[in-house]
């Protein structure tokens, strides 16, 4: 076990727990969430198997506990980038782009390759963790309902429909074939339109795909 450096028993596992997920977040960039073994987390993380085994059971546990930081991450991210008083179409705009970044910063399989890997039991707990970030979009919408931007017929499935979207940029953006602001300005159009919002005219342009 590591020597324990900090002030408490409580601090110095706060602390080893952080290392691991760090780790966990800085292997996903190289490949990606699917493909980490919990041999390679405890390696990037200095730790030794037992150690990890210690704070996590299992690979499930550890991408929930993962999937919970990343959604915290969304969530304090949303809050700070967006004032008050953004229109609907502004708000919407924002949780895309951030949706975007996080899926290119924290790769991960989709949804149904993580029911498989998971199970089902991990994977509805997987669901509950990621709740957060679906209530935002409802209510992004519902307010855009209320003011007259929007036309839904439907929210919650609508809301789905427009995660689905966001996750269909998810391969382009790992592989490097879109950006984060080409595919932000793409999707956008596309869900704002969908919407019958046509508050387009100050979209950022399509930047053109790396070569």
């Amino acid at each position: 076990m590591p020597r324990i450096s900090a002030a408490t028993i409580g601090e110095h596992r706060a602390q080893t727990r952080d290392r691991i997920l760090q780790a966990v977040s800085r292997l996903s960039r190289t490949q990606g969430i699917d493909a980490i073994s919990m041999t390679d987390v405890a390696g990037e993380a200095g730790i030794t198997r037992t150690v990890l085994y210690n704070y996590f059971p299992d690979k499930a546990a550890l991408l929930l506990a993962f999937t919970e930081r990343v959604t915290q991450y969304f969530i304090d991210s949303y809050e700070r980038e967006l004032p008050e008083d953004a229109s609907p179409a502004d708000r919407l705009r924002a949780f895309v782009r951030l949706q975007l970044a996080g899926l290119l910063a924290h790769p991960h399989p989709g949804a149904a390759d993580l029911s498989a890997a998971l199970g089902p039991d991990a994977y509805q707990q997987l669901a509950e963790h990621v709740a957060p970030m679906q209530r935002i979009l409802v209510e992004i919408l519902e307010s855009g309902v209320v003011s007259g931007d929007f036309r839904v017929i439907e929210v919650p499935a609508t809301a789905r429909m427009i995660l689905a979207v966001v996750g269909a940029e998810r391969v382009p953006l790992i592989s490097g074939a879109v950006t984060v602001e080409a595919a932000e300005a793409l999707v956008c159009e596309f869900v704002l339109r969908a919407l019958g919002n046509e508050s387009l005219g100050d979209r950022p342009e399509s930047p053109e795909a790396p070569v």
